[in-house]
């Protein structure tokens, strides 16, 4: 009896707060609807301006502030850790507005979203660096900087985008240490060289590139290869970490 009425109240909680949404959000003209969505936008109150702009956009999905509440979704979305939705609504704008004038402002949010991806909740609680940990995020974020430089080497957001790629580079360079420092303990010998070598190719210009020197001269040393250990160890000398 105590079971049914638990699942009974949580079911009675579940539907009210899915009811919630439609009682909070005033039936108002769309210009007094978007006036107070900007406005709690301005005031940090994200997941009101969200309530407000969802309804503002399902109300009127090809009104006068359609593009706009878009463009402000997309924004409080990332703001408010929304980062699926986030990238929904920067695809579901791109398809509707291929040539629209703020299209390196989405394309830099779309860099912004998946680098917040790149992290956990646990990982900013508790101050941890995991440089093992997938890097998809991180490589779709630095794809999407590089887009926006290559379309739009003049915008305003150019800057900020330089400077995330080379955070992104580093990430993605320490990421493919870490797996090369795998192989090498596992005494992959072969396959810690070839990481190695990626590493040294891709990222060239990073600490990442040169402690993977020190891998090489480990892996060739197991081996038994003198000419590529001779050669590893010079390139050792000239890139000191």
């Amino acid at each position: 009896m105590k079971r049914l009425t638990l699942t009974t109240l949580l079911a009675v909680a579940l539907l009210s707060g899915c009811s919630s949404t439609e009682e909070v959000v005033p039936d108002i003209p769309p210009a007094e609807l978007y006036a107070s969505a900007h406005k709690a936008l301005q005031n940090g109150s994200w997941t009101t301006a969200i309530e407000r702009l969802e309804t503002l956009d399902s109300r009127y999905p090809f009104g006068a502030y359609s593009e706009q509440v878009q463009l402000d979704l997309i924004y409080a979305y990332y703001k408010n850790d929304d980062l699926a939705l986030g990238e929904a609504t920067i695809d579901r704008f791109n398809r509707l507005n291929p040539a629209h004038e703020k299209s390196d402002w989405v394309l830099y949010m779309r860099g912004l979203t998946s680098m917040a991806q790149d992290r956990s909740f646990m990982h900013d609680l508790f101050n941890i660096d995991r440089f093992d940990r997938d890097p998809e995020p991180a490589r779709k974020a630095f794809r999407d900087f590089k887009r926006l430089l290559e379309r739009y080497p003049n915008s305003r957001y150019a800057n900020d985008a330089k400077a995330r790629m080379v955070f992104l580079k580093n990430r993605l360079a320490d990421y493919e240490l870490a797996v090369a420092d795998f192989y090498l303990r596992r005494e992959a010998w072969v396959a810690a060289v070839n990481r190695s070598q990626l590493i040294q190719r891709e990222y060239a210009d990073t600490q990442a590139a040169r402690k993977s020197i020190a891998i090489m001269e480990s892996a060739y040393k197991e081996l038994g290869l003198a000419a590529p250990l001779e050669h590893t160890q010079k390139l050792k000398t000239l890139n000191p970490i």
